[in-house]
């Protein structure tokens, strides 16, 4: 019989490998939120089947049309959490503050930041979409968490992942020690182990990146998208352009075929368009933790300052070479003074792992 790995015993090996005094409370924050995505995946599967399908007629704090599946999967999310004694507070892309949980709200050591249904303007089109989420550790306890905690650097990320519902239902998960993939098993309805350590291959098969975008962009985003289609070197001779527009979509299938992701700030949105919290955080230390890296163009998106719950931003992620291309082509238009693009103070790439 072949050695099956769920999502629960995986938990249980890595805590008794690194972290051998666990209680237990950080898997039961995973867990909850993958059992979370198991049910909007079910939802999404039946979405054109029941009256879910649609927009639900508002839009939400960053003006994006809300979707009804947004509003099911972001509810569902903080009902999962919101009596976890473990959990202090949840901020959600579809909010526009914080919501404390219960009991956990004074002594619970972890918050939960998401993304409940990215890529929800495809929804009716059934284009792949899915979940993205950290948790925190906050630095101090002993009071009611606030919005400023999420943003504090002393609070530290100690998971991220995506959920891809997709012709499988997939979640791709860090916690420090790697990049792991679990499928989910419609019989079962287990998260098992089907890919061990996701690592970037060594190639850039794939620049995702939306092109009718062009006449917005910055020099260093032209030049950059340029020099991968010419195929101006041998790391670029196999490049093609996929473009999914939807972000865990495109970023999901650039990690496991090799390729660099960009939603750049541009003379449009001159912050950029992605949600620092919500989305580049989790995806970048996702990346990083894949031995790629991910930057706003000039600054390391982990060391990004986030100054607001939903502070946006520039967004590179891929293959470090590319991201670090990408960053010494913004340094030098930003030191030429020719672009008023993201603002920084140095390269920073990725650490790998």
């Amino acid at each position: 019989m072949a050695n099956v790995t769920t999502l629960n015993r995986w938990l249980f090996q890595q805590g008794r490998r690194y972290f051998p005094k666990a209680t237990g409370d950080f898997s039961a924050v995973i867990t909850h939120i993958a059992l979370a995505t198991k049910i909007i995946s079910k939802h999404v599967a039946y979405a054109g089947l029941i009256d879910i399908l649609g927009k639900a007629g508002h839009t939400n704090v960053s003006a994006d049309d809300v979707a009804k599946l947004d509003e099911f999967a972001n509810d569902f999310m903080k009902q999962m959490l919101s009596d976890l004694t473990m959990v202090c507070a949840m901020a959600s892309e579809e909010d526009e503050e914080i919501q404390l949980t219960g009991e956990g709200r004074l002594t619970g050591q972890y918050m939960a930041a998401f993304d409940p249904l990215d890529g929800s303007s495809n929804i009716d089109a059934n284009v792949t979409i899915g979940t993205i989420f950290s948790i925190r550790r906050r630095f101090k306890t002993g009071y009611e968490c606030t919005w400023e905690d999420f943003l504090d650097d002393r609070s530290e990320i100690v998971a991220a992942g995506y959920t891809v519902y997709g012709s499988s239902t997939m979640l791709v998960l860090t916690t420090g020690q790697g990049v792991h993939g679990f499928t989910l098993d419609p019989e079962y309805g287990e998260f098992l182990l089907t890919q061990p350590i996701i690592k970037y291959p060594d190639q850039v098969k794939c620049l995702s990146i939306n092109e009718a975008n062009r006449r917005h962009w910055h020099p260093e985003t032209t030049e950059f998208v340029d020099l991968v289609q010419l195929g101006t070197t041998e790391r670029f001779a196999k490049t093609t352009s996929r473009y999914i527009g939807s972000l865990v979509a495109d970023f999901h299938r650039n990690l496991l075929y090799g390729g660099i992701f960009l939603y750049p700030a541009d003379k449009k949105a001159k912050q950029g368009k992605l949600r620092l919290l919500y989305e580049c955080q989790p995806l970048a230390w996702i990346s990083e933790m894949a031995g790629g890296g991910a930057t706003n163009g000039l600054t390391r998106i982990l060391d990004a300052d986030v100054d607001r719950l939903h502070a946006k931003s520039g967004f590179i992620a891929g293959t470090l070479p590319e991201v670090i291309l990408y960053e010494q082509l913004s340094k030098k238009y930003a030191e030429s003074g020719g672009i008023d693009g993201p603002s920084g103070d140095g390269i920073h790439v990725g650490r790998g792992a």
